[in-house]
């Protein structure tokens, strides 16, 4: 983690690395001016000398407070760029998971690990091997300054921090496994407040309030005790740093006051050591401070390191490129389930370039999930998939899903402009074709609603949109990538009469020198399609060109244009 993204930043980590040498110096160099301040002003000499003294006292400390501002300012910046990298990469982690991840793991639970885990690394990408290293530094001087001036007292403070550190890193030990748990807990927490949060209608409609205040109690009383054992983590190691605080001094006391009845050192002398022995202090608590910083980095890496570990299912093929125009699509004897139970059980099709197949069946007999493996969304556990006359696996995924263009019928409309939700901020489509495309699929007026045109701002959800005009943007999103290949997932359900039937004009148009996969329940989607394959129980239970199924009494299809689709799938 350090080398990959806090390295790339050394030209910042050299120089916040010598602000804090240079803070360093100035905190040892300010005790000896006053020792000097003191046995001066005992000897009743010129007063000029101390005059001198305590404006370089004075000099010294501005600036090292300046220097400590600046050393902090650049620490922050550190922080927030290797830790905004690193929520960039998990993020594009994330994107780039397969769904099996993302159906077995909540929203909320995948943004406190991008999130949340990366807050906590904060300090320790920030600063922690510098201050940690600056701090033993300013230790390191202390006791070395403190044996210049006294070997018994520089071997007592010697042993006192050896001590303290090692009782700290001690305790240490005992509280990580804790502060793992926690996070881990907060994930939950969070991933349950989303998907409820993201679900309240239904919550409220359906009268689930009780349940999931329940819940929500539930979490909040298992998040408790792990709080708590954290918390004594943290205290035990504050209150042992104060102990051992309190006890360093009274040693610093009682040696400086055997010292200074011996004569074996001035009144200033006695300051200095109690001065270094307070300035101690400082860098044994900050290191405290760290060692908690890394308490929870430790927690946090481990789960950043097991996401950036998870390996997505669907990999990347070799790079097979998929031609231009109308795909032809062809089924090899796939199986595919998302457990033990195959959802589709050997299928066969076959779909030449241009045409339109129509794809029906129960709610629940594999249609939708058919769609998702032409986007290899999952990977048939058995059988291939060609698109063009080349298997899918073999394709890079970007190139495959620039060629397959899906609409569903549950839009997500996203926080921006409305070019923007259009076109998935690819600045390459001109104005020009999205306004072109709006029209044809009847959203002129809409369009010329607009205050600001495509750079009206949409709300997430797509509050500010009706069902239909929702409908047609995912409509025209698609078009505007010009796939070869179009799947219509049950697409119009959402619309009123009169915009279906604009709806039906515009897909005519649109479908021109295009593949389609037709998923519908209704007769009136599937009427322009050339191929009908029934599914029931993820099998194909019946297939072939609609006209002569149409006209075959015998056949499914018919019974289904005689009775009804609806009420046949119903």
């Amino acid at each position: 983690m350090l080398s990959r993204y806090l390295l790339p930043q050394r030209q910042t980590l050299i120089g916040l690395a010598l602000l804090l040498f240079a803070s360093i110096g100035l905190q040892l160099i300010n005790p000896q001016i006053i020792r000097y301040f003191i046995d001066t002003a005992q000897s009743n000499k010129s007063l000029t000398p101390l005059y001198y003294a305590a404006l370089l006292f004075i000099g010294f400390s501005l600036f090292q407070q300046l220097v400590s501002v600046i050393a902090a300012y650049v620490s922050e910046n550190l922080a927030w760029r290797t830790t905004n990298q690193l929520r960039g990469d998990l993020a594009e982690h994330g994107l780039r998971l397969d769904m099996s991840f993302h159906k077995s793991n909540t929203t909320g639970s995948i943004i406190e690990r991008v999130d949340g885990d990366v807050n906590a690394l904060a300090n320790f990408f920030s600063s922690f091997i510098i201050h940690m290293a600056g701090n033993l530094l300013l230790m390191l001087g202390i006791i070395i300054l403190l044996f210049r001036e006294n070997v018994l007292i520089g071997s007592a403070m010697l042993v006192f921090v050896i001590v303290a550190v090692y009782i700290i890193q001690w305790i240490r030990k005992f509280a990580l496994p804790v502060w793992t748990r926690w996070r881990q807990i907060n994930a939950e927490y969070y991933g349950f407040i989303g998907e409820h949060l993201e679900g309240t209608e239904d919550t409220r409609a359906n009268g689930a309030t009780g349940f999931v205040m329940n819940r929500f109690y539930s979490l909040l009383r298992k998040m408790l005790p792990i709080r708590k054992k954290a918390f004594l983590g943290f205290a035990s190691m504050w209150i042992t740093t104060i102990i051992i605080f309190a006890l360093g001094n009274a040693m610093a006391f009682a040696i400086s006051a055997y010292l200074w009845n011996k004569g074996s050192i001035t009144i200033g002398t006695v300051y200095l050591i109690f001065y270094y022995t307070e300035l101690l202090a400082k860098p044994i608590e900050k290191i405290r401070t760290q060692i908690e910083d890394l308490q929870k980095a430790d927690a946090s890496l481990v789960r950043i390191r097991e996401l950036l570990g998870t390996r997505s299912n669907i990999e990347d093929g070799p790079g097979e490129k998929l031609p231009s125009g109308p795909l032809s699509v062809e089924f090899r004897g796939v199986t595919f389930g998302y457990d033990d139970q195959p959802t589709l059980a050997d299928i066969h099709l076959r779909l030449k370039p241009g045409e339109v197949l129509g794809l029906l069946g129960r709610t629940g007999s594999g249609k939708t999930t058919l769609a998702r493996l032409l986007l290899r969304f999952y990977d048939p556990q058995q059988g291939g998939i060609e698109l063009g006359g080349t298997d899918i696996r073999q394709c890079k995924l970007s190139e495959l899903r620039s060629k397959v263009g899906l609409v569903t019928q549950n839009i997500e409309i996203l926080q921006g402009s409305v070019r923007d939700n259009l076109t998935f901020y690819d600045e390459n489509i001109p104005n020009e074709t999205i306004v072109r495309v709006l029209n044809e699929l009847g959203l002129k007026g809409w369009y010329e609603s607009l205050p600001a045109g495509l750079d009206t701002q949409l709300a997430s959800g797509g509050g500010s949109l009706s069902a239909g005009e929702a409908q047609l943007l995912a409509f025209a999103r698609v078009f505007l990538t010009d796939p070869g290949l179009v799947i219509l997932d049950e697409a119009s359900s959402r619309l009123d009469p009169l915009t279906e039937y604009r709806m039906e004009q515009a897909i005519n148009r649109l479908l021109a020198n295009r593949s389609c996969i037709i998923i519908a329940h209704r007769l009136a989607t599937v009427e322009r399609a050339d191929q009908i394959v029934i599914l029931e129980q993820g099998r194909i239970v019946e297939a072939g060109q609609r006209t002569k199924l149409a006209a075959d009494p015998e056949s499914r299809f018919s019974r289904m244009l005689s009775a009804g689709l609806e009420e046949v799938l119903a």
